[in-house]
């Protein structure tokens, strides 16, 4: 399986000053940089020349093929086959553990769409390339599952708090579709779906990282699975009631933690995607960019503001995410006042899992235990 690796071309653009805290709109349709235009050009034409050459569709050979956008998915799907009974065969795109927000899909990649029995995907901005990959040679029996359609009005908006950059910049992704309501098998095209609104909410797409949007992307797993193998339908429904006992126990850990924990205020010196797990929880936070943002340069107003937040809320801890160098918390922990117990801290958020980590065993509910051991700490416990 081929992956393209390529980075999202983006313009690099900071505001001078925080921000103040309110939704993150679109101003304006976006506008698309001329490699993006071409890089999609390249894999339209390219696509319809496989197309046109390839007897592309669901093989005759009886198994179920069930085909994933990132881990959390691909893990859920695992959980829930259990034994796997009917042989089913499960893809993961993002295997090499390039990030949702910088994956473009080989045409390859198209085709293993084009064929499979279930599609599972965000649905956000950074993979409006399914709406597309769903037309491709339309497979009528195929399932898909959207996240964010499955939240429906609980997909939450993604926001700039106070002191969080604003990347005064509309391009950080294609905007071909709704979030809520993107690349189902519609047929609909990237054009007929562009926003024409002048000003247009973004929304969050981070929205495994709340155990309790787990539980119902797992139940809506399982009923596509009974669907597709209803010999197996029990197996996949006693599998799922299983994960989702475990994933609430953890959800009350969760919980419990915060209650007793005498800080209730995060702080990130990195981009911020865990918005859906702190709502679930009752915590607030600071933090220099919005999850989806490529800056990794704060400006001087920013890193002030979040040491100032360090000294005014006495914090223990600065945070980051997986993959970060660590250099911008360093700055914001270096710039507030000294405190030798105050440490630096990476929350994983799911984002870069490759095909090694999940053979050396990597899990949903492993990582996000993990998490759970690091915010204890961040939070003063």
């Amino acid at each position: 399986m081929k992956i393209l690796n390529e980075n999202q071309t983006r313009r690099k653009a900071t505001c001078d000053a925080p921000h103040k805290s309110g939704t993150r709109l679109h101003s304006g349709a976006p506008h698309k940089t001329a490699a993006r235009v071409l890089a999609a050009l390249l894999l339209t034409v390219l696509l319809a020349g496989l197309v046109a050459g390839c007897s592309v569709g669901r093989k005759d050979d009886g198994k179920i093929r069930i085909v994933t956008t990132i881990f959390p998915e691909y893990d859920w799907v695992r959980e829930v086959l259990g034994d796997n009974p009917a042989g089913a065969e499960l893809t993961l795109l993002t295997e090499s553990g390039v990030d949702m927000h910088s994956y473009q899909p080989a045409a390859s990649d198209i085709l293993t769409i084009a064929g499979c029995d279930l599609f599972i995907y965000v649905g956000g901005e950074s993979d409006a390339w399914a709406a597309n990959a769903l037309k491709q040679r339309k497979n009528d029996n195929r399932l898909v599952i959207n996240l964010m359609e499955t939240l429906g009005s609980d997909a939450r908006e993604e926001e700039l708090v106070e002191g969080m950059e604003d990347a005064c910049d509309t391009d950080d992704h294609d905007t071909e579709g709704d979030p809520g309501n993107t690349g189902r098998d519609t047929g609909a095209t990237p054009a007929d779906n562009r926003h024409s609104h002048v000003d247009t909410p973004e929304y969050d797409e981070h929205v495994w990282l709340s155990l309790r949007n787990a539980a119902r992307f797992v139940t809506k797993i399982s009923e596509a699975l009974q669907t597709l193998d209803p010999a197996h339908a029990e197996d996949y429904k006693k599998n799922a009631e299983a994960y989702l006992a475990k994933l609430s126990a953890l959800d009350e850990q969760y919980k419990k933690a915060v209650e007793a924990a005498p800080v209730k205020t995060l702080l990130f010196g990195d981009r911020f995607p865990f918005r859906y797990l702190t709502e679930d929880y009752g915590l607030t936070y600071y933090a220099a960019f919005v999850g989806c943002s490529a800056e990794t340069e704060a400006s001087f107003a920013t890193i002030t503001f979040l040491a100032g937040k360090l000294d005014e809320l006495a914090l223990p801890a600065v945070l980051t995410i997986e993959g970060s160098d660590g250099k911008l918390a360093q700055t914001v922990s270096k710039t507030a006042k000294p405190d030798p117990a105050r440490q630096i801290l990476s929350l994983n958020s799911l984002q870069s899992v490759t095909k090694a980590d999940i053979d050396a065993g990597a899990t949903y509910l492993g990582i996000m235990t993990d998490n759970l051991d690091v915010l204890r700490v961040a939070l003063g416990l």
